[in-house]
């Protein structure tokens, strides 16, 4: 997926928020923005949000000195979502249809994205799960359910820490023993990483990798050799979130999409409304 114009601004947000958690230095923080602003004048608008969500992220850890800006943030998220896991897995497990209840519960995770938004409450993520349960979802579970049964190997690409945990809920749905669970390879917003993987206990559930990158998406040219392999070869490839809708949505591989769709532009790329729930395979790229 291209970036569009009204991407533009969200980049901008995006580094003020990232940077104003880094450092308390306004003299920083005016150069990171100065710099970003720079960036973002001379992008390529043909490349993906996350090549320049790399770039942002870069850019603040590196003036700052901040290894990892949302550290505190990602731990607080997955203790939450750990704390809420026994009861959402009851719910999942006592439901008429666990698997599409485990679908529901993993995309409502996705909300928990400080790439979106600053900052998001415990009740805005106890909101989402609730109107998960029952709202309606677009796209074809079908194609999942037949695709994942038919799959030797399943690569299934995280997106945010916290979130990940209910990842679990549709991983445990799925055959471990097939599943390959991959994470980012560095710090970047609160995408998780193998420290994540750790810590919500997916990674004693399944094999997990990281991608090698610290893009908030998957930039092909960008990852390591052992996760292009696992990507090239996977029956299925089940990718969570925005970012990595926005990188792999061109691609014509068996992918489908989880993820809430929360920005206009790319609600609009789907073809959906703005905030709904998605499980879908991607719609060919807008001309316009």
């Amino acid at each position: 997926m291209k970036t569009y114009f009204d991407c533009i601004p969200c980049f901008i947000r995006q580094a003020l928020d990232a940077v104003r958690l880094a450092t308390q230095d306004p003299g920083i923080q005016e150069t990171v923005l100065q710099k970003v602003l720079s960036a973002t004048g001379n992008m390529d608008l043909k490349q993906t949000p996350p090549a320049m969500g790399q770039v942002i992220h870069r850019l603040v850890r590196e003036f700052s000195g901040n290894h990892d800006p949302f550290q505190s943030v990602k731990t607080e998220s997955n203790q939450y979502a750990l704390e809420l896991y026994p009861l959402l897995r009851e719910m999942v497990e006592t439901s008429a249809h666990p698997m599409e209840t485990a679908v529901r519960m993993a995309i409502a995770g996705n909300i928990i994205d400080l790439g979106v938004s600053s900052f998001v409450s415990r009740n805005v993520i106890d909101e989402t799960i609730t109107r998960s349960l029952s709202e309606p979802l677009y796209g074809n579970l079908e194609f999942l359910w037949q695709a994942a049964d038919s799959a030797e190997t399943i690569l299934y690409i995280g997106d945010n820490a916290g979130e990940i945990v209910f990842d679990r809920f549709l991983v445990e749905q799925l055959s471990c023993d097939k599943i390959t669970y991959a994470v980012r390879g560095g710090p970047v917003i609160n995408d998780a990483t193998l420290a994540d993987a750790e810590e919500s206990g997916m990674s004693r559930l399944v094999k997990v990798i990281d991608n090698g990158s610290d893009a908030p998406g998957v930039i092909l040219d960008d990852c390591s050799d052992r996760f292009r392999q696992a990507f090239e070869t996977a029956d299925l490839i089940i990718a969570k979130g925005q970012g990595n809708y926005e990188t792999l949505s061109h691609m014509e591989m068996p992918i489908v999409f989880l993820l809430k769709a929360k920005c206009p532009v790319i609600a609009g790329h789907i073809g959906c409304r703005t905030g709904t729930p998605v499980a879908s395979r991607a719609r060919q790229e807008n001309a316009g």
